[in-house]
């Protein structure tokens, strides 16, 4: 088969493999690999990584195939959204299936691989992305993702509440509050919240203790007690 009537039909497959070369071309794993091997050598397709290739030059679409389930969230979402002028280069996919903080280079960018609980499996919708199916998070559930893995800093959080205060559900955000059933969440969400103008107080008082927590984590322990969510105002309003 001419390379070029293989590329046509790879340009299907977001990932593929040598199984899947061996399976178009009808012949073992040794002659697949060094197949590919040639046409990567030559420009043709990339490697990801060991034995995952792909013709996409777009680090989303490889992202979204590596591993399932799983799903965009954090600085992934907020971006895809246009919920921060920032253009990070890093993404963030989430998966109970991932391994704990896996890293992958791809195009200049960064893939950042977060295993998550099963619970967590919820708050994403389908998105169709230069023909391909990709998962992304609400930006609901990238707010809570994003504080509970504390991959964006509270500060930069309530900046993007404050400006694009319309794009969020708050009501949604406290449903998913409720159904993570976190404590540490309930509390910093719910302050953030209120902070916006919605007291989610009465619906989250079952998650509600006597213990405070920092506000940031990771910051200085200083600042005001909040008595009605149990937080430590260690950052600035």
């Amino acid at each position: 088969m001419q390379a070029i009537t293989l590329l046509k039909q790879l340009e299907r497959y977001p990932i593929f493999n040598n199984k899947k070369i061996g399976d178009i071309l009808h012949c073992n794993r040794n002659y697949a690999k060094l197949y590919l091997h040639r046409l990567a050598k030559k420009g043709l397709i990339f490697k990801i990584e060991r034995d995952k290739y792909t013709l996409a030059q777009d680090a989303l679409i490889v992202a979204s195939h590596m591993v399932w389930p799983a799903y965009f969230s954090c600085w992934t979402t907020f971006r895809y959204y246009n919920l921060t002028e920032q253009l990070p280069t890093t993404l963030f996919v989430l998966s109970p299936r991932a391994r704990k903080r896996r890293k992958i280079s791809f195009k200049y960018n960064k893939i950042i691989f977060i295993k998550i609980p099963v619970s967590f499996m919820f708050g994403y919708r389908k998105e169709i992305y230069q023909g391909f199916e990709i998962f992304m998070a609400t930006p609901e559930k990238a707010l809570l993702d994003s504080l509970y893995f504390k991959e964006v800093s509270v500060s930069e959080i309530k900046d993007i509440l404050s400006e694009h205060k319309e794009e969020f559900n708050f009501e949604l955000c406290t449903k998913y509050i409720l159904q993570l059933k976190k404590k540490s969440l309930a509390k910093r969400a719910g302050y953030l919240l209120e902070k916006m103008g919605y007291d989610a107080s009465t619906k989250l008082k079952p998650l509600l203790d006597g213990r405070y927590l920092l506000l940031s984590p990771g910051v200085k322990a200083a600042g005001p007690k909040n008595k009605k969510w149990r937080i430590i105002e260690n950052v600035r309003n």
